[in-house]
């Protein structure tokens, strides 16, 4: 699973745990581990939910400062409306 490189450091160290992926098809799935830089995460949980269902308690542990930020950093993969509908991946770091 890509990280960007200036999260890739949160991600290993635990602080960031969610992740929102716009994808055409699941690219991870539940159990799977996955190289990030130096590390591996293991993913606990995939599921789809539209962006306007994001829980404002998920924003700080995808490392993005608010809801708007987090639709930017997205979006790279395409337009992000309140009712497109985006991977929610759930992961932790695994020795």
């Amino acid at each position: 699973m890509e990280f960007s490189r200036e999260l890739r450091s949160s991600v290993l160290s635990g602080d960031l745990t969610v992740s929102f992926r716009l994808w055409q098809r699941p690219q991870v799935k539940a159990g799977g581990r996955y190289r990030v830089g130096d590390g591996h995460i293991e993913v606990d949980s995939v599921e789809m939910i539209p962006f306007a269902f994001i829980e404002e308690a998920d924003i700080p542990r995808t490392g993005e400062a608010d809801l708007e930020s987090l639709r930017q950093r997205a979006a790279h993969a395409g337009p992000i409306h309140d009712e497109t509908v985006m991977y929610r991946i759930e992961f932790h770091v695994v020795a």
